[in-house]
């Protein structure tokens, strides 16, 4: 049954007999690559599960309304990353301290995350992730880290390919330029 095509899910999924386990196995479909995709926006373990949460939350209630003109796992991910970035905004908003202010919790929080298992390079890299804006740090890791194609990114993230292809671009120079001076 873990076998299903998406579409097999969704229309699972219609079937009211059938919905809370199509749900409970497109969740457990995603539900890795999506705690990891919030991860990197967020950076904190509980932030990022409070996050899942919220995504979850979210996808149960819009899941009847999907249509199908995109593939699941873009609509997922277009949820999950609109509940992180949402999340952003909401801790900025909290802490009334400028954006500085909030990459310098989360480089604090990234610093002492007993999870995190990279090394002094990947450390140095990832703060400078998190010295990009939000949306630029997004598109950064959609495109180095899940190796995702800018057709899709379009989707998920509702921008045109060449203005991803300009973000990504000035995020790697960015990223580049803080390594160096670092």
């Amino acid at each position: 049954m873990a076998d299903l095509s998406d579409k097999e899910l969704i229309k699972q999924f219609r079937e009211e007999s059938k919905r809370n386990n199509a749900f409970n196995l497109i969740i457990r479909k995603y539900q890795e690559r999506l705690y990891w995709h919030i991860r990197k926006i967020v950076i904190g373990h509980e932030d990022a599960d409070d996050v899942l949460q919220n995504t979850m939350i979210k996808i149960w209630g819009s899941l009847p309304e999907f249509r199908s003109d995109s593939k699941i796992y873009t609509w997922l991910y277009r949820i999950a990353t609109n509940e992180s970035l949402t999340f952003l905004k909401q801790k900025k908003r909290r802490a009334l301290t400028p954006w500085t202010d909030v990459e310098h919790m989360l480089s604090e929080q990234l610093e002492s995350d007993s999870r995190f298992t990279g090394d002094e390079i990947q450390m140095k890299l990832q703060k400078a992730i998190l010295k990009l804006p939000p949306k630029q740090r997004v598109v950064f890791n959609m495109k180095y880290f899940d190796e995702m194609k800018y057709e899709e990114m379009s989707q998920i993230l509702n921008t045109s390919v060449g203005a991803l292809k300009a973000s990504y671009h000035h995020a790697v120079k960015k990223i580049e330029s803080m390594l160096d001076e670092g």
